[in-house]
């Protein structure tokens, strides 16, 4: 499942960063935007079959990727 979430992010953000360090804040360092989050959403839901509705989505609990590899994880 990691290695489909780090995929997502590094399509998303064109950026190798996320993949080098799971720690970094993708929102702060500018890495996603609010356009790229709901394509995170929905690349989410399509390849890892889990829904989060956009009205639920909090950043702070989503901002790096090690915190969304393991709601992703803890979804399944």
């Amino acid at each position: 499942m990691e290695e489909t979430v780090l995929d997502i992010l590094e399509d998303l953000t064109g950026s190798d960063e996320v993949r080098n360090d799971k720690d970094i804040d993708i929102f702060e360092t500018g890495l996603l935007d609010s356009m790229g989050t709901v394509q995170l959403l929905l690349e989410l839901q399509s390849q890892c079959d889990v829904d989060v509705p956009v009205s639920e989505f909090d950043r702070n609990e989503w901002n790096t990727p090690n915190k969304i590899i393991a709601k992703v994880e803890s979804m399944q």
